[in-house]
């Protein structure tokens, strides 16, 4: 190799994972679980008796943190699974544009512009523009995150004196 060859390193991170591995049967009901690859909150388990094969199996049933769409999936209680690593931040909101993208900011003064109004629930998105009234009043959301998606979960209307 020659000296004058530049790298060029585009991106670093510690290598950290979007999701961690986890015994099934330490998954508990309102906890995380990944299921057919989307992040879910877990709101219902059954762990069925071990059987001739020696596997006590827990039955998740869960939503989807971002579509809200209820998924199942079986796992033998001692064998592994994936949790995501979910996050939650507040956020002021700056802008809203016509089309739904959100301009938002941190307490140290980041700022965020790669979210959008939530569609689900339905009416969300309205009722976080009509809150915001074109800048007039404070608002703030909370965004939640996890394996590279982000959604903005709920909003408050602070007060202004």
């Amino acid at each position: 190799m020659s000296s004058d060859e530049d790298y060029v390193i585009e991106t670093a991170d510690a290598g950290a994972s979007l999701v961690i591995p986890m015994e099934a049967g330490n998954i508990k009901k309102g906890g995380f679980i990944m299921i057919k690859g989307r992040p879910c909150k877990v709101i219902n388990i059954a762990v069925s008796k071990t059987g001739k094969h020696g596997h006590a199996k827990c039955n998740f049933t869960a939503t989807d943190i971002f579509t809200g769409k209820k998924l199942e999936d079986m796992v033998p209680g001692s064998h592994g699974t994936t949790v995501p690593i979910v996050t939650k931040s507040d956020w002021e909101i700056i802008d809203i544009e016509e089309d739904g993208c959100v301009t938002l900011m941190d307490e140290g003064g980041n700022q965020k512009i790669d979210v959008t109004l939530p569609a689900i629930p339905k009416g969300l998105g309205d009722e976080i523009r009509e809150a915001w009234a074109e800048g007039e009043n404070q608002v703030s959301v909370s965004v939640q995150k996890a394996v590279n998606e982000e959604e903005i979960i709920s909003y408050k209307k602070e007060n202004s004196a």
